[in-house]
């Protein structure tokens, strides 16, 4: 009976939370077809402000900044990550391995203010002193794309690490083995084996930078520079004029895209390993007639 009960319960709990994430957004959507230009009053069923985003060039060029952000960091953080797990968790002891590791992960730890003050006051430095040096001076940037673009990457890099080298920890090593025991060179053995085995971790690191990048904007703020305001800076000073119908059709535009990108995901790798069973079953099978064959 109290098992029953419990079962109950969790499952009402579960119901009460998928509700709480899930309404608001419901909600958000039905509300950017609003004729009245009061978000919290319904005005009746209007796509306008779908046509004033499109022609809304701030917030277009906000989203087009933020997104070619998000995926380069997104690309570099994932290369970068994927390299710190691996030699986190394949090259165990290494000198300085400590240190290594507990650099890695200060960014998701660190206060985005601290992390993007000290940013700033460390690209400023270079700055100054790219303009006092006459052979490095045609190196000088401004902050902008390329500021906004390191600091994201060092942010999603954190966490991308910690993903990937999860993965290999629980990696069964005996397929590595077998291959260097048959000749394979370490760096045949990481693009044909380890790789492959990893690809879904890989793909859930990229994601979830994409995330991370598209939602910060205290490290933003402080790399941003004239010119180059990201789509969190802009909602956010809109914000503090008051509620806006285009900021509701701009998060169902970006509810749309992430969900569909997230479950054409999620099926292709549910697919992938569906498969990877099947052929495990298969080879197992064969292996089994291959000894009963020997047998008899």
């Amino acid at each position: 009976m109290s098992k029953y009960k419990l079962s109950w319960f969790l499952k009402m709990m579960l119901v009460l939370g998928l509700a709480f994430l899930y309404i608001p957004l419901v909600i958000l959507i039905i509300y950017s077809f609003n004729e009245s230009k009061l978000v919290t009053v319904w005005g009746g069923f209007s796509t306008k402000w779908y046509g004033a985003l499109a022609n809304n060039s701030t917030i277009l060029e906000a989203a087009w900044l933020s997104l070619r952000i998000a995926v380069v960091s997104s690309l570099a953080a994932v290369t970068l990550g994927t390299l710190a797990g691996y030699a986190l968790a394949r090259i165990k002891r290494f000198r300085g391995s400590t240190l290594f590791a507990g650099m890695v992960s200060a960014p998701m730890v660190m206060p985005d203010v601290i992390t993007g003050l000290s940013m700033l006051l460390l690209i400023i430095q270079v700055q100054m002193f790219l303009q006092s040096s006459e052979l490095l001076s045609w190196l000088y940037f401004d902050r902008g794309f390329f500021t906004i673009f390191l600091g994201h990457t060092t942010l999603c890099m954190a966490y991308i690490t910690v993903i990937i080298r999860s993965r290999l920890v629980e990696l069964d090593q005996s397929l590595e083995e077998a291959a260097m025991d048959l000749g394979a060179r370490p760096l045949k053995i990481f693009f044909v084996i380890t790789l492959p085995l990893i690809a879904p971790a890989i793909a859930s690191g990229f994601l979830l930078g994409i995330t991370l990048s598209l939602d910060d904007l205290v490290i933003t703020s402080f790399l941003s520079g004239p010119g180059s305001s990201t789509l969190p800076q802009v909602i956010f000073s809109k914000i503090k004029l008051g509620l806006d119908p285009q900021m509701n059709v701009l998060a169902t535009i970006m509810i749309t895209i992430v969900g569909t990108l997230v479950i054409a995901i999620n099926y292709y790798m549910m697919r992938q390993a569906t498969k990877r069973e099947r052929e495990a079953a298969e080879a197992y099978r064969q292996e089994k007639l291959a000894l009963e064959n020997v047998g008899r």
